[in-house]
Parts: C-alpha cells; structure tokens; sequence
C-alpha cells in the first residue's frame, strides 16, 4: 500500500497504542452526565414519529426563533439532516437548476450527499479562510441552493455576521435555498452565534459536537418553509423510518444542561487550540488562526507525502486537504488530549526536520 491509496476510510476507526490521530471529527470529551441517568429505567423500543418524538422537537422549539414542534424533523445525525434536505430541494422548482454552491474549503461529504441527490456542487472561493463574497454573489443566481458552514470544517474559521447578513439579502431575493450547518454553533471562541434566517432557510444541526454524542446519531433539521419540512419527512419515511428512539431521549436530556456544561466545554477546546495554533506556527507553518469547532489547517509542502510519511513513520494521522478542496493544506482536528497534542506536535516537527 502506498500513498495513492490515501483516503478517510484508511484512517477512520485506526486506533493503537502509540497512534496519534489529528483525524477524528469527533470529541474525546464525555457527554453530560443527564443523558446516562435515563438507562436504568428506559424501557420503550416501539417504532416512533418519523418526525421525531414530540418531546424533543418541543425543546428545539424553544432554542429557535417563531418557531414550533412542527418545524423540526429529527434525523440519523446531521448527515442525514442534509441528504433529506439536499433530496426534497432536487425535486422543487427548474429540473435544469440543479447546482448547488459550496464555499472552499468544505467538509468532505457535500460535493458527495449533493450528487447522491442528483445535483452539481459548484464552488466559490475563499479569501484568508473565509467566503468570498463577490465570488459568491457571482455564482450564487445560478444555483438552486447554497451550503453554509460557520464555524467551519476543515478551518474552524467563523464567518463575519456581514458577509451572513448580506448571503441572506441575495438568497431571499432570488428564492435560493440556504442549508446552513451549525453543527459547531455552540462552539465560537470570538462572539456568539448568528443564526441565518429568511423563508427558504434550513438549519442543520446535531447533538454531536455540543454534547460529544456522535454515536447516538442524533441530529434534525429546522425550518419554516412546512412544505420543504413534509417533503422531508415522507423521504424519510421510505429510507430510514424514525431515528433512534433512545437516542432521542438522551438527546431530549441535554437540551436541558446548563449552560455551564458548554461553557467549561468550550474552555479546554480553546486551551488546545491555543496550543496547537501555536505549535505549528512555531514549527513553521502557515495557517487561519480558529474561531470556533475543533480543527486547524496548515499549508505544507507536498501534502500527500506529509500525511503518508507522518502515518507510515511517526504513527501520526491526519488528513489531506484536498479532500476538503484544499490541495494545499492539511487537516488536523484538536479533539483530543493536551498531552497528545504536545506528543503530535513533537512528531511533526521531527518530521518536517528530515524532510
């Protein structure tokens, strides 16, 4: 096996003893102690809503402005969130419009759960990290929907509210879907969440990041356009029936852990980040300082050969950034502990010594 077989899945799910991975998207951080406290007693496994229990979508109805149980579809997860959304959109309006406009660099699934929906993900252009918005305003009356991802995976940047602001003017003046994936809206260091809004507007989001419960696949959609919401439910009706139940009551317990919980959350992932920001700036390499999520993305030289050097020598993983329509960068994710992150930031720099 060489370097041209570089790709996720040859990384996802790696563990050992001595293995470092900067690849995981996921927290090593523990979920809220409020959502173990419901096993003893939980007794039902019937089927339930395919729109999610009643009880959660009440809660998020509480978290999101005008807003009420009816405009919330519980999914398998975030993913699952876009895919229904991405195939509902694909079957409204033009069948000649089907592009779908996704800033660089994006997480890696878009351009795929778009095609998979049957549409073309076309790109706009990033400057310092973040949406270019003369780029976008141009390509933007062409395309059917928009993808937005603030804070960002792969970068962690966070979008400036006036470049949000003026996405939501142009979209709504000519009726473009915005998907907007705030899967990481919880966790900005720099200033509190803007939440876009209009009348063709779907959040996506998940209990993942916020509360580490990737497992539990656990996400949903938010919406006021009802029709796109119902469009949503009966695909899902035929694809993945109801989401899972008892990951939706553990789910239904986080919503109500105090604000506290995040913020001490947010802290030590601010910690890292300041850690490796740091150490890689000292170690030479140009990089966005992150504003929010868990992730950095430094410029290097020849990045195939950096990430498969680092595995193959240093037992260290991380991720090309041309999977992420970055060819020049890497991903590295900080979701892990200091002590690794200090022993990773050792390798590199032995790494990049021999070079």
């Amino acid at each position: 096996m060489g370097k041209e077989q570089l790709s996720p899945a040859l990384f996802i799910g790696v563990q050992g003893e001595d293995i470092i991975s900067f690849g995981s998207g996921q927290p090593d951080l523990p979920p809220p102690d409020a959502v173990y406290k419901i096993l003893p007693d939980y007794r039902d496994f019937k089927y339930g809503l395919i729109q999610g229990t009643s009880e959660l979508r009440q809660a998020l109805s509480r978290q999101y402005p005008s807003s009420t149980a009816d405009s919330f579809v519980v999914t398998n997860g975030a993913s699952e969130a876009l895919d229904l959304v991405l195939r509902a959109i694909a079957r409204r309006g033009d069948p000649q419009k089907n592009k779908v406009l996704i800033a660089r660099p994006y997480y890696y699934s878009y351009p795929h759960i778009v095609r998979f929906a049957g549409m073309e993900p076309v790109y706009t252009d990033a400057i310092d990290g973040r949406i270019d918005f003369d780029d976008f305003a141009a390509k933007v009356p062409d395309c059917k929907a928009v993808i937005i991802n603030s804070p960002s995976n792969p970068t962690g940047r966070v979008e400036a509210i006036d470049t949000l602001k003026k996405i939501e003017a142009i979209t709504s003046e000519l009726g473009v879907y915005v998907l907007s994936d705030e899967v990481y809206k919880d966790l900005i260091y720099v200033r509190e969440n803007y939440l876009i809004a209009g009348p063709h507007v779907v959040t996506i989001n998940s209990f993942s990041k916020t509360f580490a419960m990737c497992g539990f696949r656990v996400g949903y959609l938010w919406s006021l356009d009802q029709e796109l919401v119902q469009e949503t439910i009966a695909i899902k009706t035929h694809t993945s029936m109801n989401t899972n139940i008892l990951g939706q009551e553990m789910a239904l317990a986080a919503t109500s852990v105090p604000v506290s919980f995040i913020e001490e959350q947010l802290e030590v992932w601010r910690q890292r980040r300041d850690l490796i920001y740091q150490g890689l700036l000292d170690l030479g390499l140009e990089l966005w300082k992150p504003e929010g999520a868990f992730y950095v993305m430094p410029k290097v030289e020849d990045p195939e050969d950096f990430v498969w050097d680092l595995y193959e020598r240093y037992n260290t993983i991380t991720y090309l950034g041309e999977w992420f329509g970055a060819p020049d960068r890497v991903r590295l994710s900080y979701a892990l502990d200091v002590d690794k992150i200090e022993e990773g930031l050792q390798r590199i720099g032995q790494y990049l010594k021999s070079r």
